[in-house]
């Protein structure tokens, strides 16, 4: 069996002291399983970009290992019942 590749794309937006982070995971059949994250910076802090795409970054990939943490029982859920089988 050949190794599939994924890839997940992280794509940052700044706006003043806030930032989002999406990753975007493409699941080989044109579907996406999208994690966000954001950070605000304090005002007192200095004005430093990296500081606020780190954080918003990795909530970003928590968020999507949530939502694929959930995505995997279902779809074992889902061939199981194809099946006819019990889960």
């Amino acid at each position: 069996m050949e190794a599939e590749q994924r890839g997940i794309q992280i794509y940052v937006d700044e706006d003043d002291d806030d930032t989002t982070a999406r990753a975007v995971l493409s699941t080989g059949d044109d579907a996406h399983v999208v994690g966000v994250g954001r950070a605000r910076r304090n005002p007192t802090d200095a004005s430093v970009p990296e500081i606020g795409e780190e954080p918003a970054i990795a909530r970003a990939l928590a968020d999507l290992t949530r939502k694929l943490s959930a995505i995997g029982p279902e779809d074992i859920a889902g061939h199981a019942a194809d099946r006819g089988e019990g889960v």
